[in-house]
């Protein structure tokens, strides 16, 4: 038996960039579970902190 894996819906024309609003393109999944959202900008901004936090990385 498997157990089920939840996933997350792929990002649309709503979601938009935690950081300025922008229309997000990367989710940012934090090993809390929690998640961020981010242009294409803020992500490459950031992407360094978000490994070091160990973050999922979702284009």
């Amino acid at each position: 038996m498997t157990s089920p894996t939840l996933t997350r819906p792929e990002l649309t024309a709503v979601d938009r960039c935690d950081r300025c609003g922008a229309a997000a393109q990367v989710r940012a999944v934090l090993s809390s579970g929690g998640e961020l959202l981010f242009c294409g900008h803020h992500a490459r901004e950031h992407e360094a902190k978000l490994k070091e936090l160990a973050a999922e990385i979702q284009k």
